[in-house]
C-alpha cells in the first residue's frame, strides 16, 4: 500500500516519525510536505495535495497532520469523494475505516504525542471497511455531493 503524508509547518517532526514508523512496517510513503518547520505552509495546501493524489490514484490512503487535525481534514474533505476523519485515539481511527471507509486519517501534532500517533496509524491501516449498513450510509453521503453538483468533478 502506498500512503501519502502531508502536514503544515507545525507537524513536520510528527509526520517524519510516522513516515518512518509506517515504512518499517513495509508501507511505501510519499511525502507531500511540509518539509521543514521553517517552511510556513498553510494546512489547506497539504490537505488538498494528499486528497487529490488519492483521487488520481497516486497513493491509496493518506495521513494528514496539522495543529489539531481539524483544519487539514476540512481541506481534504472538500475534494469530491474524499473522506478524512480526525482521530485523537486508536478506537476512532479503526471506526473511521470500518464504518466510514475513510481514505485519510488526520490528527493534531499539538493534541497527540508520537507514540499515540503511531497507535492511531496502526489502527487505521489495520482496519477494513465492513460494508453492509455502513455502505448504505456512504451512499447517502455521496448523494449529498451529487445534490450539490460536485460528486463527478474532474480529478485535478
Amino acid at each position: 500500500m502506498k500512503i501519502g503524508f502531508g502536514c503544515d509547518h507545525t507537524a513536520v517532526e510528527l509526520k517524519n516519525i510516522l513516515m518512518e514508523h509506517m515504512q518499517a512496517q513495509g508501507y511505501e510513503c510519499v511525502d507531500y510536505g511540509s518539509y521543514s518547520p521553517e517552511e510556513k505552509r498553510d494546512y489547506p495546501v497539504s490537505g488538498r495535495l494528499v486528497a487529490e493524489a488519492i483521487r488520481r490514484g497516486e497513493v491509496d490512503k493518506g495521513v494528514l497532520i496539522c495543529g489539531t487535525g481539524v483544519g487539514i481534514s476540512l481541506a481534504a474533505n472538500k475534494v469530491p469523494g474524499i473522506r478524512a476523519g480526525v482521530c485523537s485515539e486508536p478506537y476512532t481511527a479503526r471506526l473511521i475505516t470500518e464504518h466510514n471507509d475513510c481514505q485519510i486519517v488526520a490528527m493534531g501534532a499539538r493534541v497527540v504525542g508520537s507514540e499515540l500517533a503511531k497507535m492511531i496509524c496502526d489502527s487505521f491501516f489495520s482496519a477494513q471497511f465492513q460494508g453492509g449498513r455502513h455502505a448504505k450510509r456512504l451512499g447517502m453521503i455521496a448523494a449529498i455531493e451529487e445534490d450539490y453538483g460536485y460528486a463527478d468533478a474532474p480529478v485535478k
